[in-house]
């Protein structure tokens, strides 16, 4: 059953009444035809290709096997190949992953023991494990020899609670882990977008197809009917510039270092990019002075969206929040989603007190993937997700993250959070960005060391760094140590390495020096 509408001002263009993906597929494809769905530096795709290619795909996958429930797993790079291989398997039942080709050949191997797929399709010339003899593999040369050739596999009866996709963790605190979403889940993120989402965007998109942040959105896409442009890599700031004006884009996701690069050139003004109405910041929050100067130089307001492999979309800021807000929060529960602060009891905190972040909604996460003992673990008695993260929330209702309860360290007694550190640090007229992990010291427990990447021609002293920070939090919370680096390592998430930052500290560690 499909239900298709002309644009209205406050919805999507496409209702969500769908029996389940595949119905959502070939709604949009009617709706939207020959409008784009995908643009690459090498290649475009509109609504109509993009369908009938996958049910070309969806042919193949079940001539190889493939039914309801059949896992496929795609070692692809993000781009037009892997958007119709997630249809494909979609049309016919079965269930997509993605393999992040900055994975390591241990964290592979694992991901395909755990998803035991029948099917592989993958870039065979850039694939470093290898598959099981057992799964079928479909090379890109064989795969796009199928679009030539029209199909429209049987479909099973598919209900919106059944399996489509399993997104996997980096593997930052162990082997990765295989979240899976069912199609109402993928219309909840959907029904979350919020500022993120308006009729007929075009989004600049850097995250990885394999990640949450992509596989969840699929319903997004086809309800909104959103162009995906992917911007040419390795990234340049003159890139993202021409990206961001030649393809009209409307919503562009970047980390902070990244806007404040876009920011620093020549002869921007309020017209330099007149389709952008948000910006998006990914992976560390926007500091107060960039949120300013992209609403000054460009006219652009920068938000500000948590989320977790878990739980794709959980919270998230307003354009027309204030800095201050983007800056110190993470804003507040998108539509949709409940969060609650408790303690290590499980016990509610009052506001501004920080405890165990638990989150609950539509977007979270059906459990882990054949792995009963640990979705068990995942959730409380409340069914709420134990995210792992530690925040607090303001009077106003807006979640301040507080860091990782695992990078939480201990000085003298004192708790300290990284996030709240590496903020203030952050603000210093000298660094462009800041990372902070603890060391092991004896007599104090541990020790704060501080990675600052300067601003150019700027050469921050730790003197001056502990000055600035015991300026403005607890004296004890100001590093102890500083050590200025390029740029702050990342995960295959685009999130700050901590473990590698801590290697780096192992490897150099600090010399002793008196505890303040």
């Amino acid at each position: 059953m499909t239900s298709e509408h002309t644009l209205s001002a406050d919805g999507p263009p496409l209702d969500d009444t769908f029996t389940d993906t595949g119905d959502a597929l070939e709604a949009a494809a009617r709706a939207y035809g020959d409008r784009l769905a995908y643009v690459t530096p090498t290649a475009a795709m509109s609504f109509r290709e993009w369908v009938a290619r996958a049910k070309s795909t969806a042919a193949l996958f079940a001539r190889l096997g493939v039914g309801k429930g059949d896992v496929v797993t795609l070692m692809l790079p993000s781009g037009v190949d892997y958007a119709v291989c997630y249809a494909a398997a979609a049309f016919i039942g079965a269930v997509t992953t993605g393999v992040n080709g900055r994975l390591g050949p241990v964290e592979t191997a694992a991901i395909l023991h755990s998803s035991s797929p029948t099917v592989v399709v993958a870039d065979t010339e850039h694939v470093r494990t290898t598959v099981p003899p057992a799964v079928r593999v479909v090379d890109l040369a064989e795969l796009h020899d199928v679009y030539q050739t029209p199909g429209d596999p049987a479909r099973p009866r598919i209900e919106r609670t059944d399996p489509v996709a399993i997104v996997y963790s980096s593997g930052t605190t162990g082997l990765p882990k295989g979240a899976w979403f069912d199609a109402d889940n993928l219309a909840a993120s959907a029904a979350a977008a919020g500022a993120m989402s308006a009729p007929f965007d075009r989004r600049m998109t850097s995250t990885p197809f394999s990640h949450a942040g992509y596989m969840s959105k699929l319903w997004d896409q086809l309800l909104w009917g959103t162009t995906l442009v992917i911007p040419p890599t390795p990234w340049t700031v003159d890139g993202m510039a021409r990206t961001l004006r030649d393809e009209h884009i409307t919503v562009g996701g970047a980390v902070p270092t990244q806007w404040a690069k876009l920011l620093e050139l020549p002869d921007l003004d309020l017209t330099s990019f007149p389709d952008l109405r948000v910006g998006v910041v990914a992976t560390a929050p926007a500091s107060p002075d960039l949120v300013r100067a992209a609403a000054s130089t460009i006219g652009v307001p920068l938000v500000v969206r948590y989320a977790m492999t878990e739980a794709p979309s959980v919270c998230g800021t307003d354009p027309d929040d204030p800095p201050e807000v983007q800056f110190r929060t993470v804003g507040r529960p998108q539509s949709g989603m409940e969060v609650k602060i408790v303690d290590d009891e499980g016990r509610p905190v009052a506001p501004g007190t920080i405890g165990t972040v638990r989150v609950r909604g539509g977007t979270v996460m059906r459990g882990y993937w054949n792995d009963p003992e640990l979705t068990a673990q995942a959730f409380d008695a409340d069914g709420c997700l134990i995210t792992g993260d530690l925040g607090s929330l303001t009077d106003a209702g807006d979640l301040v993250l507080a860091g990782r309860a695992g990078d939480m360290y201990i000085r003298g007694g004192f708790n300290i959070h990284p996030i709240e550190v590496e903020q203030t640090i952050a603000r210093h007229p000298g660094v462009r960005d800041a990372a902070v992990v603890g060391h092991a010291a004896p007599v104090i427990g541990e020790i704060g060391v501080a990675f600052v990447v300067p601003e150019p021609d700027a050469s921050p002293t730790l003197a001056e760094i502990r000055e600035w920070t015991s300026a403005r939090l607890a004296d004890y919370k100001a590093p102890d140590h500083l050590v200025l680096v390029d740029e702050i390592p990342q995960t295959a998430m685009s999130k700050t390495d901590r473990n590698r930052l801590r290697s780096m500290v192992e490897a150099d560690p600090p010399p002793p020096r008196r505890s303040r």
